[in-house]
């Protein structure tokens, strides 16, 4: 029945894959492939769970892969591996590395002959897509991202490895003043600081010293020494009851100028509010998926980002409803 998706890989992704397949009547799930133990695992939906191990021995069940692992150890493996049978999506997004995961896994696809579309979500992804739509729209001008507010997983995490912490929650939180300078098309010079601040709610062990501990997370290089941060202790009560969702957002603005003179300001503006990043960031995965698997039966072939994916491919109208219906 229509595209038959597997997922690899059962976290808070995986479980939001599996939900967003339920919403496109053109595809179904095969099955989630684990490098846990399968017998071990109940989905949502109750679909088949197997080992990842044995991937290949469903191969021709399978249109597309959704690649639900992380980008610090997992998708850097996982992805050129798989797209040497499979079509596949990831969510690769540590920006910096892209240019090489792109690299690696194209080579893969190539060979194989299948379509594998890499960090899609919203940022990279989205975020991504309406940069690149800014800047060739409106050249002269400059682009602004802000993120928040919501939950950073990352910036949780970190604060979770310091000695005293019991479980994290951090809020990266833009600062408005900044972005009403950018609404009002002042083109502001922003540094870091001046952009977001960070929010943390920590639970710490019984007899830790506080002090030390928020200390150490105000001086953290790569993650808060150059944000204006503050820290509230609660109690782990507090945190599941009022920090359990992982919400998230943002936004995106190009604020150029056009005329002979260049005396007209325009601004474009893409603004996300999200109750669930993962959940949001699986429905964008789902989208890609359904592109990908009608690029390689047109005989497409290799490594592609959201630039590369035209937006008809995405959506499970055909030309004619798009033309009729959204044109």
């Amino acid at each position: 029945m229509g595209i038959k998706i597997g997922i690899v890989g059962y976290g808070n992704l995986g479980r939001g894959v599996e939900s967003a397949i339920l919403q496109n009547e053109d595809m179904s799930l095969y099955g989630v492939f684990t490098r846990r133990n399968p017998e071990t695992m109940t989905t949502l939906t109750n679909v088949p769970v197997y080992s990842v191990d044995e991937i290949l021995n469903h191969k021709e069940n399978i249109d597309v892969l959704i690649l639900c692992g992380g980008s610090a150890t997992d998708l850097p493996v996982q992805t050129p591996k798989m797209a040497e049978n499979f079509n596949v999506i990831d969510s690769f997004d540590t920006h910096a590395k892209i240019p090489a995961h792109f690299e690696k896994v194209n080579e893969s696809a190539e060979k194989s002959g299948k379509v594998a579309i890499i960090s899609v979500g919203w940022d990279p992804g989205m975020f991504s897509l309406n940069r690149l739509m800014g800047q060739a729209i409106l050249p002269c001008g400059k682009d602004y991202t802000f993120w928040g507010k919501g939950v950073s997983q990352g910036h949780s995490d970190a604060i979770r490895r310091i000695d005293g912490v019991l479980d994290a929650r951090q809020y990266t939180i833009p600062v408005e003043a900044a972005v009403e300078a950018v609404r009002n098309g002042e083109n502001p010079e922003l540094s870091t600081r001046e952009k977001h601040t960070r929010e943390c709610f920590v639970v710490a062990e019984d007899g830790a010293d506080l002090k030390r501990i928020e200390d150490e997370i105000k001086t953290m290089p790569n993650y808060f020494a150059d944000y204006d941060t503050t820290v509230h202790f609660i109690t782990m009560e507090e945190l599941q009851r009022d920090h359990k969702g992982l919400p998230h957002g943002g936004v995106v603005i190009r604020c150029g100028k056009t005329g002979l003179n260049e005396e007209n300001t325009n601004i474009i503006e893409y603004k996300l509010n999200l109750d669930s990043n993962p959940e949001f960031t699986s429905s964008v995965l789902v989208a890609y998926a359904r592109a990908a698997v009608r690029m390689n039966k047109e005989g497409m072939k290799g490594c592609k980002t959201v630039f590369d994916v035209a937006p008809a491919y995405l959506s499970g109208q055909t030309g004619e409803e798009l033309r009729k219906n959204l044109l």
